[in-house]
């Protein structure tokens, strides 16, 4: 291979992850005519398949997994989670066909959604109250940044070594990382060997009557009992219309720049990092700020509703910008930026609101089914937009998102009353 293959290949295989923004190694390797459509014989409807199939079980991950890790802690969940994870995207590298694809983007697709429920709950018991939107800031910050590192990472590996060779390696990294979680992860904060008395006394006087009170043999809540306390919509209802905001920029946003503005892929990879930028520091922004009104007024409440509110505001005028200003590419860029960055800066209170009304044994599985409704939203959001756009442009989607801030935000401050433990 001369360099100017390699030099085309390895523009193409950035292509293909920009367009998708996933740290999943086969959104990037996924189109090419050289790579896994060639070599698998696969149709642009095969792709259409083995994606919406991976979203299905994405969604469907996240509930189960929320309930698993209830069941069986997180130091066991995160093994079980990131272990099937890491052995499904290294058995990728053995498919022949559609059959095995689909397959094992199912297995990855579910155990891959473990994450986010099982970060919800590993925060719930390592931190006190005001410091968990912080602490799930800095996690959602970590996935802004892979959003930016990765798709490079993965597409280099492509180019030096093929397809098959980076499953192998990228799966490898995720069974590697069990090793350390295991080490370091030796029990919870009550049983810790590592941790001292002070610091022990800190995170449970931090926390609520009823994690203080958990046992091992407390039982965690069924869903429908979950759902019987009106504060478990917020999180639902909440997710449902917030949801899309994110991954309406994170999947749509450079074929955006090369439909309107008319971008190639360097100009593409020129800016669309910059937007992941604005979500890593409004994760931690976010956190912060809810921390520091929760500790100066005493009041969750008022931490979180301050700071999901100034996200949705952010999000908010942000979002009509596009429809109003947003007119040329560096203008539009600038503007999402701020969108990104208020997203992150609510949304990592959101995800910690699951938390803040349950204790330990019941966090994960309200965390997950709200995960669920989410991803189920940008499903139905992902079918919609491409008849919009052909009928129509992208403002009506534009507009429409704008509409589900208010949605989402309202729905928390109309279903949690006042946020707090509902577990007297």
């Amino acid at each position: 291979m001369d360099q100017d293959d390699a030099a085309k290949q390895l523009v193409a295989a950035i292509k293909n992850s920009v367009i998708t923004q996933k740290i999943n190694v086969f959104e990037v390797l996924r189109v090419e005519e050289h790579s896994i459509s060639r070599d698998l014989g696969l149709t642009k409807k095969d792709y259409a398949f083995i994606l919406n199939i991976f979203m299905v079980f994405y969604a469907l991950g996240q509930l189960f997994s929320g309930k698993l890790f209830d069941k069986v802690g997180t130091r066991i969940g995160y093994v079980l989670s990131i272990g099937i994870w890491g052995l499904s995207s290294l058995l990728h590298s053995t498919v022949r066909g559609l059959g095995g694809l689909l397959f094992f983007r199912s297995t990855l697709g579910i155990s891959e959604a473990g994450n986010w429920p099982g970060a919800v709950k590993s925060n719930a018991e390592w931190f006190p109250i005001k410091e968990r939107a912080i602490a799930q800031g800095l996690f959602n910050a970590g996935a802004s940044i892979g959003s930016v590192i990765a798709p490079l990472l993965i597409a280099t590996l492509f180019v030096a070594y093929g397809w098959r060779t980076t499953f192998i390696v990228v799966g490898s990294f995720g069974l590697l990382w069990i090793i350390p979680w295991l080490l370091i992860n030796k029990a919870g904060p009550k049983k810790h060997p590592w941790i001292t008395k002070e610091e022990q006394k800190y995170i449970t006087e931090g926390q609520s009557l009823a994690d203080q009170n958990a046992t091992e043999e407390t039982k965690g809540k069924s869903l429908k009992e979950i759902l019987s306390f009106k504060e478990s919509w917020s999180v639902v209802v909440g997710r449902f219309f917030l949801e899309p905001i994110w991954w309406l920029f994170v999947g749509w946003m450079p074929i955006y720049l090369f439909d309107v503005y008319g971008f190639n892929v360097k100009e593409v990879g020129m800016f669309l990092w910059v937007p992941y930028v604005g979500a890593a520091i409004g994760s931690i922004a976010g956190g912060f700020v809810s921390g520091k009104i929760i500790a100066k007024t005493n009041s969750i409440d008022k931490g979180r509703k301050t700071t999901i509110f100034i996200g949705g505001i952010i999000m908010l005028l942000g979002l009509i910008a596009t429809v109003l200003i947003g007119d040329t590419a560096e203008k539009f860029v600038a503007i999402v930026f701020f969108v990104l960055f208020g997203f992150q800066f609510a949304i990592s209170n959101v995800q910690t609101l699951p938390s803040d009304f349950f204790s330990g044994k019941s966090v994960g599985s309200l965390a997950g089914l709200g995960g669920m409704i989410g991803v189920s939203s940008v499903i139905i959001m992902n079918f919609l937009v491409p008849i919009v756009v052909e009928k129509f442009s992208y403002t009506p989607v534009f507009v429409a998102i704008a509409v589900f801030v208010p949605l989402g935000v309202g729905a928390i401050y109309y279903f949690a009353r006042n946020i707090e433990s509902v577990e007297k």
